[in-house]
């Protein structure tokens, strides 16, 4: 159970006698739907630092969290951006040494009422046996400073039992590792990472993470971030292009994300990213200009919303649900159901509802082939309307019906009349 932070609270986190200020009484919250990074500028002591040049070219190309260190948050802050810190002493190993517990205080003291600072980053696929440290630790800044986030990565599903920390098939492992993950460390958010694009087609599983991650999410009522592959780092993996892109954002956007990362922004070892070495941006970082703008726009259309359903049409991947012939917002003439082939992509389209429980009144429509432009009929039970992502404006379809061409990849999302 959370903690409130409207009065001066203390906390017993291992023989640890906490008091959270009296004046930080407000809890961290999404806001803005997130766009950011994992390894670019910031991300380590060993990369490249965050610089004017770095922060200026993200938020142009519409990003809005970004890694740093402490002495760069007025940097963030210049370019109107978000923070995640990074700093050594954000350990669980930090609360059993005294002194080093000292020095975290004192780093929350100075930081936690910069106006740039969104989250503290804590680690990256942390196996089942570390929750515990790591819930203490999420509970002792949670308490510290309330109004900010303890960011944790997850493992995706293809990692191995002894990775996860838990016994069985890929479902009951994972189902398993995402059970106590939230039980155990109460985290604010949900984050995992799953990469797909091979050399050689397409691995299966990407569909049943999202599935699994969007349930999780929704039973512990969290927002949930899904990291997406944007370069190559092997022989054996591509570098994704524009249209993939946009099929990674709009599938994330459907099973109900409320954030979405990109591995990687820049890092030695890969190839592709979103700038080089240099900071010259590379053809990922010209289609994201867009593509993060449109996940901002409809991520904060449907926030007030509950994800209330993800459904597959024409083909059904691994983990994924048909669409039910009954569906409120259906295709008339419906989809040909095809079967999955092993590293096939996936094709037909992908529903992603959104309303008030058992009312879905808005629904991000997604074509799933990311190879080809494909035109779908989309039937509702009442007028429909369809939203501008550019224009933030919705404008009427003419009626029930609304006859979409979608790019390879994409996406757009429509609502019933009010």
């Amino acid at each position: 159970m959370r903690l409130a932070a409207t009065v001066l609270l203390l906390l017993a986190v291992d023989g640890l006698a906490l008091s959270a200020p009296a004046n930080e009484t407000k809890a961290w919250s999404v806001g803005t739907p997130i766009v950011t990074y994992y390894a670019g500028p910031g991300y380590h002591p060993s990369g490249p630092p965050m610089s004017d040049a770095a922060a200026r070219q993200m938020a142009d190309g519409g990003f809005n969290v970004v890694w740093c260190s402490e002495n760069e948050l007025d940097l963030v802050q210049r370019h109107g951006l978000r923070a995640q810190l990074r700093d050594g002493l954000l350990s669980p190993a930090t609360l059993d040494d005294p002194a080093q517990r000292e020095k975290l205080d004192a780093l929350i003291d100075r930081v936690r009422r910069h106006p740039a600072l969104y989250c503290y980053y804590i680690t990256d696929e942390p196996g089942a046996a570390k929750f515990p440290a790591l819930g203490k630790l999420v509970a002792y800044l949670r308490q510290r400073d309330p109004a900010r986030m303890a960011y944790i990565n997850l493992f995706p599903t293809y990692a191995n039992n002894e990775q996860l920390g838990n016994q069985g098939d890929t479902v009951t492992a994972y189902r398993e590792h995402l059970r106590q993950y939230v039980k155990i460390v109460e985290p604010d958010l949900i984050s995992y990472d799953h990469y797909q694009f091979t050399s050689n087609g397409d691995t299966g599983g990407y569909f049943l993470n999202l599935a699994m991650i969007r349930r999780a999410a929704l039973d512990a009522n969290l927002p949930f971030l899904n990291i997406v592959q944007a370069c190559s780092w092997t022989p054996a993996m591509r570098v994704p292009n524009a249209e993939e892109m946009r099929y990674l954002v709009y599938t994330t956007l459907a099973y109900g994300a409320q954030g979405i990362s990109y591995y990687v922004y820049c890092w030695p070892g890969h190839t592709g990213g979103i700038a080089l070495a240099d900071g010259t941006p590379t053809p990922i970082y010209h289609a994201l200009e867009t593509l993060n703008r449109e996940f901002v726009t409809i991520a904060e259309e449907v926030q007030p919303l509950a994800s209330l359903a993800a459904y597959h049409a024409g083909m059904t991947p691994e983990g994924a649900e048909s669409l039910p012939e009954n569906a409120p917002f259906r295709f008339d003439p419906p989809l040909p159901a095809q079967d999955v082939k092993a590293r096939e992509r996936c094709r037909g389209a992908l529903l992603g509802y959104f309303g008030k429980p058992d009312r879905p009144s808005h629904v991000v429509v997604v074509n799933l082939d990311y190879k080809g432009e494909s035109a779908f009929t989309l039937v509702a039970p009442g007028n429909l309307e369809i939203f501008d992502a550019t224009s933030r404006a919705w404008s009427s379809t003419g009626g029930a019906r609304a006859e979409l061409r979608l790019p390879g990849g994409g996406g757009k999302l429509l609502r019933l009349a009010p």
